[in-house]
């Protein structure tokens, strides 16, 4: 079985998200969603909101399975015998920050990464970018699922 790990803190999960897991959903057996537990990091959802949420919006992919990690994902990866990391370039300089990790992560644990390029029309889409706009009341309905948009809209707009 292929198995894949497409990794991040999806807070929340945007429309460039879900293309890259779905394409990667086509190409690998399983794939994991797995969310980074990050304490040092302010979220504005849980890391169980982010799962619920992921487990939602990926439903209707048959291979795709949503867990979370903490630590090193090589460490994930070595622990559930997945062997690819799948990431998203939206655009050069995460190819630079990206190919280090990808290098590191096959020194520490032989695990290979994929990049695939996103789509055109989410290459300037970011997590931080939607919470942004969408707590000065700007319309992210376009850039992420529906459920997540409602959520969103809730979360962003209590006092």
């Amino acid at each position: 079985m292929r198995r894949a790990v497409c990794p991040g803190s999806f807070d929340p999960v945007t429309l460039g998200h879900l293309d890259i897991i779905e394409r990667a959903s086509r190409i690998y057996d399983e794939v994991v969603v797995a969310v980074l537990v990050n304490q040092k990091k302010a979220s504005l959802y849980t890391v169980e909101e982010r799962m619920g949420l992921l487990s939602e919006v990926t439903g209707c992919y048959g291979n795709v399975v949503v867990d979370s990690f903490r630590g090193l994902l090589v460490d994930y990866c070595r622990e559930h015998s997945i062997p690819v990391i799948v990431k998203g370039l939206r655009a050069i300089s995460d190819f630079d920050y990206e190919l280090q990790m990808a290098q590191m992560n096959h020194g520490l644990a032989a695990v290979e990464t994929m990049f695939m390029t996103t789509n055109p029309l989410y290459s300037f889409l970011s997590s931080s970018l939607v919470k942004e706009v969408a707590t000065y009341g700007g319309d992210v309905s376009g850039l992420v699922p529906p459920l997540v948009y409602a959520s969103l809209v809730e979360r962003v707009s209590r006092p």
